[in-house]
């Protein structure tokens, strides 16, 4: 079998190009593993064991940053790592010694050393907070001695560490390898190995390493980090040594059958599809008896529209009803908690902006085309009736019922829309008034809740949402239908907003359209001349004044940038499913060349995975964070859709 994601000497060893592409490997906790393909931190959010610490706060924690790893052969050390330091200085170089990478099933990296030939692989477990390491020694004309010498941090993954008199040196010695820990309030951590070793104590702090992506980024950038001393491992040819950090102590003995258990449960990601699959599970996330979608790595927490968006292409899409169930218990937990005023006992954050429950119809609506209307009705139909009372109602704080049958929100403040980015205290998009797609998804929840009636044989409440539709459908025409053949974005008194943004989208793509065939074909018009890309759709056209496609700079710059050109590959997956929905068959070689841009970045940024965001120009750079799962649920959902219509 061929490897579908694998580099080879000449670019491993090109930093110019290696140095850009990220690993990422998770936990359900939250935890996770990631560096760049030639193991050098360039983010400080990298690190080997980044770990939940919900003892000290609700972040995650660098603990282990790196781990060097050295061959030492006839008294000569040749040491593999790399870390850039304060004014452009690389050390110890170790990537030349790189002679291929491959990501078949887990992160293999061969060095050549002279005469040895040393494998790595990575691998994190999924349901416990540990990473290991394995070194085998696939060639060796000699006695080889492997050291490997630990960077910690101990530190919170969005700040910085430096030398300083409180952190402590002590460590005890353990089963296969020690344990020690830096501050009081943090946990020990474990690091065994399943081989004979001798742990050589010389405790010395590493001073200025540096994060470029972080100096991209305009934030501090430089470091210190504490090395306690290094393991000393004697080997010999087809020796396998396996390394292992955790915040919970192992027997060295098991090691061995760990790893390859580990291994064996991985799904092989030899294509486009079987990778995005691997994608989609880094998201899941377990808290208890709770069951999560993160919204993205490395800093991203549990948001409810994030959770809404991603569950039917993270899980319906690729047959994984039992996990959709499991996170959609937990987040209608949530939201009859937030819809009768109780305090929310779930880890959801944002569950109060006003579009979340909207998006909680549409992925019900999704569900329904899996198991069928009566089945979706009959588990979800009664929450559906209640979301729609409590807007009626008038008791979400964020939406108002207006007598034309739109709902206004207030977001001159605060951002009330997925488009959140703040500057200087205010909204840089002051999204307010009629929102287009919580308008979209106002008509599109009432005709399903409709439908929902009708499977119930409830024929009064059908007649009276469809009459309510029909009012939304007259207004939503009237005020978001330009002359030109686009719709506003948002609609307020004494405003009015021209520029040509992708939210449009929505009134085409959703399965109920307020707009007739004509509109609709001229908003995905629109939206293909100014606003697709081969990365999905920009957030502003560049026709509009105030484009800014490059997500780069300081923070306020980018903060400026963020909804104002760069391109989301999440609202591309909503563009062909528009393009799909009204032009049928016809457009499905369309589609599947959209889907080669995003295949691209399997290779690219962090491997295997899609980044959040993407510079609105070419060559179109992906930003952000390394994984999103927004981007990644609605890649598989058009994957589904294109067999769907394939088979028609």
């Amino acid at each position: 079998m061929s490897s579908y994601i694998k580099f080879d000497k000449a670019l491993m060893t090109n930093l110019q190009e290696s140095i850009r592409k990220e690993i990422l490997r998770t936990s359900r906790s939250g935890a996770y593993a990631s560096s760049t393909v030639v193991d050098c931190n360039t983010r400080k959010y990298h690190g080997l064991l980044v770990v939940p610490i919900p003892s000290i706060d609700d972040e995650n924690h660098v603990l282990l940053s790196s781990l060097d790893a050295s061959v030492v052969q006839h008294g000569a050390e040749f040491n593999l790592g790399l870390h850039f330091y304060q004014g452009g200085v690389m050390s110890p170089n170790g990537h030349k010694y790189i002679r291929g990478f491959n990501c078949d099933v887990i992160p293999t990296t061969t060095y050549r050393v002279g005469g040895v030939l040393l494998r790595k692989e990575v691998i994190f477990q999924t349901y416990t907070d540990r990473v290991m390491l394995r070194y085998t020694i696939d060639e060796a004309h000699s006695p080889v001695t492997l050291r490997l010498r630990p960077y910690l941090a101990f530190r919170r993954a969005d700040e910085l560490t430096h030398e300083n008199y409180q952190a402590m040196r002590d460590y005890r010695e353990v089963s296969g390898g020690i344990s020690t820990t830096m501050y009081k309030e943090y946990p020990e951590l474990y690091m065994q190995l399943s081989k004979k070793n001798t742990f050589v104590y010389q405790p010395n702090w590493y001073k200025g390493l540096e994060y470029y992506k972080e100096a991209e980024r305009g934030y501090e950038c430089v470091e210190d980090l504490y090395v306690p001393g290094y393991f000393e491992i004697e080997c010999k040819k087809g020796d396998e040594i396996i390394f292992t950090a955790s915040l919970s102590e192992c027997k060295p003995a098991t090691l061995k059958k760990t790893f390859n258990e580990a291994v064996a449960a991985r799904l092989p990601r030899d294509n486009f599809y079987h990778t995005l699959i691997t994608a989609a599970h880094q998201f899941h996330n377990n808290s208890g008896k709770e069951r999560y979608l993160l919204a993205g790595y490395p800093w991203f927490k549990v948001r409810a529209r994030d959770t809404f968006i991603s569950l039917p292409g993270l899980t319906l899409s690729i047959d994984e009803l039992d996990y959709f169930h499991s996170v959609m218990n937990t987040a209608v937990k949530g939201l009859k908690e937030f819809m009768t005023g109780k305090p929310l006992t779930v880890k959801i954050y944002e569950i109060e902006q006003p579009d979340v429950i909207l998006w909680a119809v549409w992925t019900i609506q999704q569900y329904a085309k899996k198991v069928g209307i009566e089945e979706a009705a009959k588990e979800y139909g009664k929450l559906v009736f209640d979301i729609i009372d409590y807007i009626v109602n008038g008791r979400h704080i964020n939406l108002q019922l207006k007598e034309n049958g739109l709902l206004y929100t207030d977001g001159r403040e605060k951002p009330m829309t997925w488009m959140n980015s703040v500057a200087n205290g205010r909204p840089v998009v002051p999204r307010t008034g009629f929102v287009v797609e919580i308008n979209s998804l106002w008509y599109n929840t009432l005709m399903f809740a409709a439908e929902i009636s009708q499977a119930l044989k409830k024929k009064k409440d059908q007649e009276n949402y469809l009459n309510i539709g029909k009012k939304i459908k007259e207004a939503f025409c009237q005020i978001f239908i330009t002359p030109a053949g686009y719709l506003l974005d948002y609609v307020e008194e004494g405003i009015t907003d021209l520029n040509v943004r992708p939210n449009m989208i929505f009134a085409v793509s959703f399965d109920y359209s307020p707009l007739d065939k004509s509109q609709q074909k001229s908003v995905i018009d629109f939206c293909t001349r100014e606003l697709l890309t081969p990365k999905g759709l920009r957030t502003l056209s560049p026709k509009s004044g105030g484009y800014n496609p490059m997500y780069v700079g300081p923070q306020v710059q980018r903060d400026y940038a963020y909804h104002s050109g760069t391109a989301w590959p999440w609202l591309g997956g909503f563009y062909m499913e528009a393009c799909l929905k009204v032009y049928g068959k016809s457009r499905i070689s369309f589609v599947q060349r959209q889907m080669i841009g995003f295949e691209d970045e399997m290779m690219y940024h962090a491997t295997g995975t899609i980044s959040e965001l993407f510079d609105g120009n070419p060559p179109f750079h992906g930003r952000g964070a390394m994984a999103f799962a927004m981007n990644v649920a609605e890649i598989l959902r058009t994957m589904k859709l294109i067999d769907q219509y394939n088979q028609q």
